[in-house]
């Protein structure tokens, strides 16, 4: 079973993506900001990360540098979620090394069509 880490500060984004991963077969961890997130890696690097951009403690951006950084971590595939449809924040993220973006809200459909582009279903 692949290990999906969920990273947002909004708890209810959390239940959400944790019940349609886990309907996916993800085996589901949750951190609410970057930091946390990145315990989470050192603890146990993860197959996918559904990353959130805007936090507070360390965003999106700063995590996936850091995490990009680490031993092992430039294989977990990152799907970051964002309310912003601006093509420059796009870009940043995916320079940054995301691999593929999805748009908030989003529903089951979406996360398994963007988890099947990179190569996770």
């Amino acid at each position: 079973m692949k290990y999906c880490l969920v990273v947002d500060d909004s708890a209810v984004i959390r239940k959400v993506a944790r019940r349609i991963l886990e309907g996916l077969q993800f085996r589901i961890a949750e951190a609410e900001d970057g930091a946390r997130a990145i315990d989470a890696c050192k603890g146990e690097m993860p197959d996918a990360v559904l990353l959130d951009w805007n936090m507070p403690i360390m965003d999106g951006y700063e995590f996936l540098r850091t995490l990009r950084q680490m031993p092992g971590g430039k294989r977990p595939k990152v799907v970051f979620c964002t309310t912003e449809n601006d093509i420059a924040h796009i870009a940043r993220a995916m320079h940054a090394g995301a691999d593929e973006y999805i748009m908030k809200p989003f529903d089951k459909e979406i996360v398994a069509s963007k988890f099947h582009q990179v190569g996770l279903l």
